[in-house]
């Protein structure tokens, strides 16, 4: 399958943004309560959102079309699905290592293929069962302190329950990712960030930290805003499941930084499970997709360019380079290297 190198290397770099997370995280964790620490490094991505859409160039916000109504649903659950994720991983970084939580987020591709097959119907063939499967054993690895009596980490259950939520919110952003990904970062910042902020206050865990607030927020615009900036233009293209395998790349970078920063020896299960990961993640980045299929009839509206062979419909005014407007898609049946993004949702 021919991968669109630009989606590709979007994913990789949103990997990279948000493998920062969990070992700074750690640290600030000392002195934060969890609700609100994560309720801070969504408001951070909002926040700095904002100040680029409002200091940014504005010809290049016109070209992306804004959500509407029809995607309504999706904004909604991914905003509460928001909310949950992050407050989970919170609360589970508190009680294990930052690296056993870095390299546990890699079960959010499994959450993320599971939903997307079963809720979305997103094509997904042997090689990427296979990679599943193997990022089960080494989630399970991971999860588990001692296996003569099946006693499991109560930390490592919270990363993985987060796993899930992002896997759902994965799934919900993909149906957006057509639309501006720029006020799609505004609106998870903000309204979930808000949301996990009135939890921590009603809780009483909103300590006065200058310091700590401010790096919270900082942490937030990068490993979050920039993260899921990048992540939404590679699900453009990519797919909800392959966009999450080159994500897969965020535990590793995580893991890498908290032994550095924490001094821990690395244990014979952790190696264990890096191992079999590492061959999951593989697997699953490097799946080839290519048959003949057809393009159903389909109105829409996204920011699109005439050179990609799916966009030929005719404007009376010849118009050049990225664009935005309501556009109709006529049945085509062709054959070509593609991944299920939503020009191609069709079934197998």
């Amino acid at each position: 399958m021919r991968q669109k190198p630009f989606s590709v290397l979007c994913a990789i770099l949103a990997a990279v943004f948000y493998g920062i997370n969990i070992p700074v995280a750690k640290i600030l964790l000392e002195d934060m309560p969890p609700v609100f620490m994560a309720s801070l490094l969504y408001l951070g991505a909002g926040i700095g959102a904002m100040a680029i859409n409002l200091f940014g160039n504005k010809q290049t916000r016109e070209k992306e079309a804004g959500i509407t109504k029809r995607e309504l649903p999706y904004t909604v659950a991914m905003v509460a699905l928001d909310i949950a994720a992050p407050v989970l991983l919170m609360i589970g970084l508190s009680r294990i290592t930052a690296a056993t939580a870095s390299l546990l987020g890699n079960f959010e591709i499994v959450a993320t293929t599971a939903v997307a097959l079963i809720v979305f119907r997103e094509a997904v063939g042997k090689r990427m069962y296979l990679a599943i499967a193997l990022i089960i054993v080494s989630s399970v690895i991971l999860s588990v302190e001692d296996f003569r009596d099946l006693s499991f980490s109560f930390g490592s259950i919270f990363v993985l329950l987060a796993c899930v939520c992002w896997g759902f919110e994965n799934n919900c952003t993909r149906m957006l990712s057509l639309k501006d990904p720029m006020q799609i970062v505004m609106i998870k910042g903000i309204a979930s960030g808000s949301g996990s902020f009135l939890i921590a206050f009603f809780m009483g865990a909103v300590p006065v930290n200058i310091a700590y607030i401010g790096l919270s927020l900082l942490l937030g615009f990068v490993s979050y805003g920039l993260s899921i900036y990048l992540y939404i233009l590679a699900q453009r293209n990519l797919g909800a499941v392959r966009t999450s395998t080159f994500y897969a790349f965020a535990p590793f970078i995580g893991s890498g930084l908290s032994f550095l920063i924490f001094r821990n020896n690395p244990s014979l299960s952790f190696v264990t499970a890096f191992v079999v990961m590492t061959i999951g993640a593989y697997l699953a980045a490097f799946e080839k997709h290519d048959h003949e299929h057809t393009h159903s009839l389909i109105e829409h509206e996204h920011s699109h360019n005439h050179s990609d062979g799916h966009h030929n419909h005719q404007h009376e005014t010849p118009v050049t380079g990225e664009h935005s407007h309501l556009h109709t898609h006529e049945p085509h049946t062709h054959k070509h290297g593609h991944t299920p993004d939503l020009h191609h949702s069709h079934t197998h």
